[in-house]
């Protein structure tokens, strides 16, 4: 074979690579939090959970990582850690340029968009009543499933100005409460 020939599809062969790797879009990591009291007792409990991700196709180190973080037995640690927590999920939403909205009120305060859930006064109120009919001999399982009634509807100005989002005015009034 000529040696121009050869040097030439070897050539080629290599601007074809280097051109489909650089066409292949980046593997997206998912990333998942995990709070619990110690690693022994996280393992064991996640166990199943971890089992499923990898039936799912999530395999850590590949395309999901865990970020475990344990307060190990020292229960004045678990506010600390929970803010870290927060603080990242609304710095990587802020970073990305996400609008997100959250379970909780507490998100919107620290700098998330929005966050809509139900009345948590309300549920404890529930909660009470619900220890309360166990307490008097009501099976747990003949209680019926119950929603929140009164819902809670924050928006953060801040963060939605942060992302370049206008939030309409009509969004606005629906709000129970705006930070400015």
């Amino acid at each position: 074979m000529n040696w121009r020939i050869l040097n030439w599809l070897i050539l080629t062969f290599i601007l074809a690579t280097v051109a489909l790797a650089a066409a292949q879009p980046a593997k997206k990591v998912a990333r998942i939090g995990h709070l619990a009291n110690t690693a022994a007792t996280s393992v064991f409990n996640l166990t199943p959970f971890r089992e499923r991700l990898r039936g799912l196709g999530y395999i850590e180190g590949q395309n999901l990582t865990i970020e475990y973080r344990y307060f190990e037995g020292k229960v004045e640690r678990l506010p600390e850690l929970v803010a870290a927590h927060q603080h990242e999920i609304i710095a990587l939403a802020a970073k990305h340029r996400r609008p997100a909205i959250y379970s909780n009120s507490r998100y919107a305060d620290l700098g998330g968009l929005m966050s809509y859930n139900g009345d948590r006064s309300e549920q404890l109120r529930r909660a009470a009543e619900f220890v309360d009919k166990i307490l008097k001999g009501v099976k747990p399982a003949d209680l019926p499933v119950e929603r929140s009634k009164k819902f809670e509807f924050v928006i953060n100005l801040q963060a939605a100005k942060q992302i370049g989002l206008t939030i309409p005015p009509n969004v606005l009034v629906r709000a129970d409460r705006v930070i400015k």
